[in-house]
């Protein structure tokens, strides 16, 4: 029987500005908006599809590999937490 291997995270989350939602991200890969993604930390779990992203104050329709970026996201995340891709 075949064992299902752990997904490694394509980020993490460095900063979390509560009053606005968003989350700060390091991707270790490049991301684009629209993307499926499970935070996952020692409280928090939750997927959401990325909506937007901004880097530097302006709109991104992609993060780059190494990338710290801001995603709104609909729950609390905290520095730590990890991003992982969700396949469908």
């Amino acid at each position: 029987m075949a064992t299902k291997k752990e997904p490694k995270p394509i980020g993490v989350v460095t900063h979390y500005f509560g009053g606005i939602s968003v989350a700060i991200v390091k991707f270790n890969k490049a991301v684009d908006v629209g993307t499926k993604v499970h935070f996952r930390g020692a409280t928090t779990d939750f997927e959401e599809t990325i909506k937007s992203m901004q880097f530097n104050h302006e709109d991104i329709k992609t993060a780059k590999k190494n990338q710290e970026v801001g995603i709104k996201v609909g729950d609390k995340v905290r520095e730590g937490d990890e991003v992982y891709a969700v396949e469908e």
